[in-house]
């Protein structure tokens, strides 16, 4: 292996050194602990530490850094406690999840770390947006984020390079191919001769380095890095090295070649750095003895301060309410002077107001620059904001839910503009996965508004009319709004985007220009988890939401000897289970009328939570009236079939004859 020290003073020499033999020595202990038993899991990294000490030294500590469960090197050269290392791998209530996940899941802003998740791809978009509020700051700083060879042929990873590249962000997309992933080789992930070859098609630079080698690594990022600042754009690094150990402990390595495992031996990063600057007369072994006891002992002193803390305790209140980051809802009262606007004007008020109340607010979505969206919404908007803040992005649903979780991650609000709820299958994994688990895992806000067009009587199809807002009420840490009027749409979206946890915001296309109503001119917010109750009576309970509260109100004109209180839940998560309880209760009946089909949907769980909790205030069943369990059609004939608009009117009838 050939070291070129080049300008690097001795003391730099050594500091690389120091930096590189600590992840080796914590590995090796926690290899004897896993065999003890002591760690429930272990993804070394032998062999590649070079990589992630190289990196993390050329990096300045206040720019973020998003590593895999290989780098522990990015960890220990950012100088985070032993302590808190141990207690994290340990499950306990020091570390950086509470226990709440394992080994290298996690994220820390005191120390700009920004952990994985399994899905591996996602983090890829999450440094595109980091990068981004960089950009928008014009601080000068760059974001690197690794990956495997095998995550490369993840969709994720695609989509964040081309955004990289489109938009010129200063992200060091660092592939670390070693070998395997898991069992499967190389020449089974991809065809091309070298991942770096993949730069050429998104017009990005990139360059393959040697990852064994320590001086290679930090050389050559240092020049990288440093004309990145001065010319901001991405930069493609495969770093060629090799996986020592099995893809975690378990798995072993009994698929490895012998000769290959040995040919890799010799490549030692720390063997062979050590080596070199012994012949060099630059490290002692005398030198090298006292260091590697201090990091030992600095090992086992921190291994007691772990292992001393308690196990955690569950508790159900403490799990609950890390679910979503706290958050106190700011009333802010609208003015007398009203308009009659549309449903869709008022969602545009909204977002204009909210943008001049935020300077750190970005949006985000196909078209929606100089051509103000799919739907008009945001026409104009790039010239009162400027594109900085209105950003047209490729056809990259995932990347781009990834990109608005780094804005928040970075201190900016973000708002992601479906230009269909249907689309956001193609974006579904980082919102479930990532927006709806960070706080829980480690305290992370994930400020991002993701607006949903959606909704059938439009005769668009099944890719253009779906109301999907099952996939999300049932994930924990996500809030779902659907206000099916114009007062509720612009107080609740500027509510929403108040709110630093993720809110799925559903805006029914029928709607957009087919209802009016008088809205406040200004600015002004309507809390989350607050139904409104429309009308109220005495012989039933009618709950809806959206384009359905509109049914509802043309069934119940059609029998005005009906009783009936008719709520629209407006928040489907949070959910106002107080107003329905209170309603059902006074009423004793109830039917709940969803536009998404029958089975999973919420109607499903509101039926079951009445039913468990006001059983006896019932005098006959709980009805739910929902489309048709398959997919919407195109055709008017079909449609209308599929819409439960006609059927509610009879359901309901029934029920009060009951």
């Amino acid at each position: 292996m050939n070291f070129e020290r080049r300008n690097l003073t001795d003391n730099q020499l050594l500091d690389l050194y120091k930096r590189l033999l600590k992840p080796r020595l914590i590995e090796e202990k926690m290899l004897i602990l896993i065999r003890q038993g002591k760690v429930s899991k272990w993804f070394s990294g032998i062999g590649q530490e070079a990589i992630a000490v190289g990196v993390t030294a050329v990096l300045d500590k206040d720019e973020y850094i998003l590593p895999m469960h290989r780098n522990l090197g990015v960890f220990t050269g950012r100088d985070i406690p032993l302590s808190r290392l141990f207690a994290q791998w340990q499950g306990k209530a020091s570390g950086f999840t509470k226990g709440r996940d394992r080994s290298f899941h996690f994220g820390t802003q005191e120390y700009k770390i920004i952990g994985m998740i399994s899905h591996l791809g996602p983090q890829l978009g999450v440094a595109d947006g980091i990068a981004l509020a960089n950009k928008l700051k014009k601080n000068g700083k760059v974001t690197a984020v690794f990956t495997g060879e095998g995550a490369t042929s993840e969709g994720d990873f695609h989509e964040a390079l081309n955004i990289a590249s489109v938009w010129d962000l200063p992200v060091l997309f660092v592939i670390e191919n070693n070998g395997y992933g898991l069992s499967t080789p190389t020449n089974e992930q991809y065809r091309c001769e070298n991942l770096a070859d993949k730069g050429i098609g998104y017009g990005m630079e990139s360059h393959i380095i040697d990852g064994n080698n320590i001086l290679e690594v930090f050389n050559e990022l240092t020049e990288i890095v440093e004309s990145m600042r001065v010319n901001p754009r991405p930069v493609l690094l495969e770093f060629k090295t090799f996986r020592m150990r099995g893809h975690e402990e378990a798995s072993g390595t009994k698929y490895v070649p012998q000769e290959l495992m040995d040919l890799w031996a010799e490549k030692d990063p720390v063997d062979t750095y050590r080596r070199y600057l012994i012949k060099q007369n630059i490290l002692t072994t005398a030198q090298d003895e006292t260091w590697r006891t201090e990091i030992k002992n600095e090992i086992d002193d921190h291994l007691v301060i772990a292992n001393a803390e308690a196990e955690i305790i569950a508790n159900y209140d403490v799990e609950l309410n890390d679910v979503y980051k706290t958050y106190d809802f700011e009333s802010v009262n609208g003015s007398d002077e009203t308009e009659n606007i549309r449903f869709i004007d008022a969602i545009s008020q909204a977002l204009k107001q909210s943008m001049q109340r935020h300077d750190h607010l970005v949006i985000m979505g196909q078209d929606i620059a100089e051509y103000g969206g799919a739907f008009k919404i945001t026409d104009g908007f790039v010239a009162a904001f400027g594109k900085e803040r209105v950003i047209n992005t490729p056809i990259c649903e995932s990347a781009v839910v990834g990109a608005a979780m780094g804005l928040s991650i970075n201190g900016y609000k973000a708002i992601v503009e479906m230009q269909f709820a249907d689309f956001v299958s193609s974006g579904f994994n980082p919102i479930v996965n990532y927006l709806a688990k960070v706080h829980y895992r480690w305290q992370e806000k994930a400020d991002v508004v993701v607006r949903m067009p959606c909704g059938g009587g439009t005769q668009a199809g099944p890719f253009h009319s779906q109301t999907n807002e099952a996939w999300f009420t049932k994930t924990p840490g996500l809030k779902v709004v659907y206000p099916a009027f114009p007062y509720d749409a612009k107080g609740l979206l500027a509510t929403a985007i108040n709110d630093p946890n993720p809110v799925l915001f559903f805006e029914h296309k029928q709607l957009y220009r087919s209802v009016y109503q008088e809205v406040p001119k200004d600015y002004y917010t309507i809390p989350l988890g607050k139904a409104a109750l429309l009308k109220e009576g005495h012989q039933i309970t009618i709950i809806a939401f959206g384009a359905a509260v509109h049914w509802a109100l043309e069934t119940l004109a059609k029998y005005a000897e009906i009783s009936a209180d008719l709520l629209d839940l407006r928040t489907l998560q949070p959910l106002d289970k107080e107003a329905i309880y209170k309603s059902v209760k006074k009423t004793n009946k109830v039917i709940i009328l969803q536009e998404d089909s029958m089975f999973g949907g919420i109607a499903s769980d509101i039926s079951a939570m009445i039913m468990e909790d006001c059983f006896e205030y019932l005098d006959g069943p709980v009805k739910r009236v929902a489309s048709l369990d398959s997919p919407i059609p195109f055709t008017k004939a079909l449609e209308d079939q599929y819409l439960p608009k006609e059927r509610f009117e009879q359901a309901l009838i029934t029920l009060l004859k009951y």
